[in-house]
């Protein structure tokens, strides 16, 4: 009868490339929908240039080859001890066929924690994770059309996601993989249109793409009809929207930038990305319509760099807030600051918002016993980065606080770069929290340690 709680929404990384990472899930209904993450950031302009076919001395690919172990720091019954315990390898390959470039990017895992070997290229499971498979096709000065399997990613917020609704991994996230995981890949079409006045990006997805939400396989969340927290005992089981052409996504980014900074209006329609509803007969964890409209600004201030973002979630749904099964609407804001704080030495700030509207109705359609939501959701977030070493050691915290909820989250990393080829990395997911059924509190057994060694070619 549950699904796992809402994940707040929004998370990612630095916009180094197309590959970055980013919860937010509404919480608890007849048995609440996964838990919501933090929301977004993102674009770039036009889309890079070819990059060399041949990069690797010699090789026509680029890739790597991983081991990664991660062991749990609490106790928890419907969990393995280990968190995470796989060997990946990475094959990439970009070519340029007649007027089109094709790329195509997959990962051969063996995964012996989550030991499910079948491939399903939706929820990333199974020894195949097709990462990248698409053209792109320039058929003007003007235009960029990319089609197939590509990761997608805008917004202004780092590990924090409001207009980013493109699908996230937050089993990845929160067991230690690299955060370029986060991102899960999308099978989509993308426009882009660039002129001297603005530039536009239209995404079309003609099947939904879900999100890879908490669904207790790998991570233990809060279930409502339960009363506590479950796992591998209560998995999550969906009804998924996925028809061809009918149960499609259509995401518009319109951007530009003023003087120094840039500014960018979103519009999506489509589906909340992790559970958001119920259905009351069977129990099933569904994903309810959505529609959002957003803006960014994003500019240089006080010799650092300053983002706000903002966005409304209409739950087309519950217009009106009196369906306990489904996710109301709500209204979400970032405001971020980064800055060189000594050299070598950068911190930023991130305050994060989500308020969720006709609150009243909302919690008289409650069922009895399901904890109700805070009518506004605070989250600060922080951002410590060091390097040393020529940039070759690269010590790192990013936290999450919320003082609402009273839970917190810290992922305290460091890398060191052996050679051009060999990285070792290890870090730590802890999760805290006072009670059990908030965002970060749900996943306390789920505190995890992990290590990671890579070769690069």
């Amino acid at each position: 009868m549950a699904a796992p709680p809402p994940l707040p929404d929004g998370l990612q990384e630095d916009k180094k490339s197309d590959k970055k990472e980013e919860p937010a899930l509404p919480p608890g209904l007849l048995g609440p929908p996964p838990p919501s993450l933090p929301p977004g950031l993102g674009g770039s302009q036009k889309e890079e240039e070819t990059k060399d076919s041949d990069p690797a001395g010699g090789l026509p690919f680029t890739g790597f080859a991983e081991l990664r172990f991660g062991l749990r720091l609490q106790n928890d019954a419907n969990q393995k001890a280990a968190s995470i315990g796989e060997a990946r390898w990475q094959l990439s390959l970009e070519k340029e066929i007649g007027f089109a470039t094709a790329t195509v990017t997959a990962d051969a895992v063996y995964d012996p924690v989550l030991n499910r070997h079948s491939i399903n290229l939706e929820s990333g499971n199974g020894w195949l994770d097709l990462r990248e498979a698409n053209f792109l096709v320039r058929p003007t000065s003007f235009a960029d059309l990319k089609v197939g399997r590509q990761i997608l990613t805008w917004g202004t917020g780092d590990l924090l996601f409001i207009n980013d609704m493109f699908p996230k991994d937050w089993n990845a996230f929160f067991i230690g993989r690299d955060t370029e995981y986060l991102k899960a890949p999308s099978d989509a079409v993308k426009l882009a249109l660039f002129s001297d006045f603005a530039n536009l990006d239209v995404i079309y997805t003609p099947r939904f793409d879900a999100d890879r939400f908490i669904d207790g396989r790998r991570v233990s969340y809060y279930n409502a009809a339960l009363g506590g927290v479950a796992g591998r005992n209560a998995i999550v089981e969906v009804d998924r929207p996925n028809d061809w052409f009918s149960d499609d996504e259509l995401a518009f980014r319109l951007y530009r930038n003023i003087g120094a900074g840039e500014v960018a209006l979103y519009f999506y329609d489509g589906y909340w990305k992790s559970p958001a509803g119920q259905e009351l007969g069977t129990g099933l964890a569904t994903f309810p319509r959505l529609r959002t409209y957003g803006a960014s600004v994003r500019r240089p201030l006080f010799g650092g760099i300053a983002n706000l973002e903002a966005g409304f979630y209409d739950s087309l749904d519950d217009k009106q807030g009196t369906d306990a099964l489904v996710a109301n609407s709500e209204f979400r804001l970032l405001a971020g600051f980064e800055k060189e704080i000594a050299p070598e030495f950068t911190g930023a700030f991130q305050y994060y918002l989500e308020r969720l509207l006709d609150y009243d109705v909302y919690r008289a359609s409650l069922m009895p016993g399901v904890p109700a939501r805070d009518k506004s959701r605070h989250v600060i977030t922080v951002r410590l980065t060091k390097l040393a070493k020529n940039q070759t050691l690269t010590w790192s915290l990013f936290g999450y606080y919320s003082p609402s909820d009273r839970d917190a989250y810290l992922r305290p990393k460091v890398s060191y770069k052996i050679t051009d080829d060999w990285t070792l990395d290890a870090g730590a997911n802890l999760f805290m929290g006072a009670q059990p059924h908030t965002f970060f509190g749900q996943f306390k057994s789920s505190s995890n340690i992990f290590a990671g060694v890579r070769r690069s070619f």
